[in-house]
């Protein structure tokens, strides 16, 4: 495939610039003809292959979730002031500096300059463009509204992002804190536990099983310094690596699950991904099965997957939707399945999902405003019972010492 740099001109004498990838020339002459233009002039562009930098630097950056969202909604923002699908995605290949995106959307834009439906040609690069996004997309193409899809999609992947930065940025200063009191035991033990542990050594003092503890552990980290930083490096490879695997996100997730403080918000947060989801794509009209395969993706967490994989089959088996949630209050809040119910009595599923979304939005904004406060005691009392331990330890061989001389 070769790529091409045009200027066409459409039959109104409106002229437009465009990237293109066509297998030579005529058959770019051919696809901007059935656009309803034709081309004024063109030039191939050189260096655009395998061997070339350009592509080797496609291949090796990535696409962060916030320019995920400024394309979905900048598309639909050009879509809706009229543009058609093909130049859309050919004004934000200029305009996008990720080349990687870049590349992917060139793409994009080959495949429907060839007929392919948009949503076919964004299933071929799940690793950018989840299935959230390929359905809401599809329900857009068919029901003849693509700008509207794009424009709700976006909404819903910007609110899952808002929720993963407010959880990430609550989680800051408690790291910070914890991080900075291992890397100052680490040089005390290295550069002051020496000193004392010689001393005790001089005088003979007898030594409690705490002090000899602090005392062992100083001499391993003296002695055998890059074993012990690649002993942790490794752990912390392990501990990595092992919470990547199925049992290791099962245990990670069960773990987030019942830790205090940690549990409420996780419930909470899949709450409010559920609901706005669900939402957003039964009010594209996506079927509530295909919605609910996606939902599962979006969750994430393997416990509340397993929650909607039982609401999927209930659902074929022809129950309500919210029977499975009402049953699963140990998961999702008891405020989830009510609401689903009334819902469903009433005819509006969709508006209410998106009051509960709203509603656990802002519990788990509230929730993360607050966490540093609430976190803040439980860290001084770790640092406390720390130090306190760490003092006692290394003073009680001086008072053992004090009262042999006296």
């Amino acid at each position: 495939m070769a790529r091409f740099t045009y200027t066409a001109e459409k039959n109104d004498g409106e002229k437009y610039k465009g990237v293109a990838e066509a297998q030579d020339r005529f058959e770019l002459y051919e696809i901007i003809r059935r656009e309803g233009a034709h081309i004024i002039s063109l030039s191939e562009e050189k260096g655009t292959g395998i061997m070339s930098v350009a592509y080797w630097n496609a291949m090796i950056s990535s696409v962060s979730e916030y320019e995920k969202i400024l394309f979905a909604r900048n598309l639909g923002a050009m879509l809706g002031a009229g543009l058609s699908l093909a130049r859309a995605l050919s004004v934000m290949e200029r305009q996008i500096k990720n080349p990687k995106m870049a590349l992917i959307v060139n793409a994009l834009s080959s495949d429907v300059r060839r007929g392919d439906a948009f949503n076919a040609s964004l299933a071929k690069h799940p690793g950018v463009f989840n299935k959230l996004l390929v359905a809401m997309v599809r329900a857009g193409e068919e029901g003849g509204d693509l700008p509207a899809s794009l424009t709700v999609v976006a909404d819903q992947m910007e609110r899952m992002y808002n929720l993963k930065k407010k959880i990430r940025g609550a989680l800051i200063y408690p790291s910070i804190v914890v991080l900075a009191m291992v890397g100052i035991t680490i040089l005390m033990m290295i550069n002051v536990v020496p000193t004392l542990a010689q001393t005790f050594a001089e005088m003979k003092v007898e030594l409690p099983a705490s002090t000899r503890l602090i005392i062992s552990v100083s001499d391993f980290l003296v002695q055998y310094t890059v074993l012990a930083l690649g002993l942790l490096c490794g752990a912390a490879a392990a501990l990595y690596f092992g919470f990547r695997t199925r049992l290791g996100r099962r245990a990670g997730d069960f773990i987030s699950l019942h830790m205090p403080l940690i549990g409420v918000l996780v419930r909470e947060v899949n709450a409010a991904r559920t609901s706005r989801t669900l939402a957003s794509l039964l009010s594209s009209g996506v079927d509530v099965l295909t919605s609910l395969d996606i939902v599962a993706e979006v969750v994430q967490n393997s416990y509340f997957q397993e929650v909607i994989r039982d609401a999927r089959v209930a659902v074929g088996q022809g129950e309500p939707l919210s029977a499975v949630f009402v049953r699963r209050e140990d998961l999702y809040p008891t405020f989830v399945g009510e609401m689903m119910s009334v819902g469903e009595e009433t005819g509006q599923t969709g508006d209410m999902l998106k009051r509960l979304a709203l509603f656990y939005e802002d519990e788990v904004d509230r929730k993360t405003k607050d966490m540093s406060t609430v976190i803040e005691p439980f860290l001084m009392v770790f640092i406390g019972a720390g130090v306190g331990f760490f003092a006692v330890s290394m003073i009680s061989p001086i008072y053992s010492l004090s009262e042999n001389i006296g």
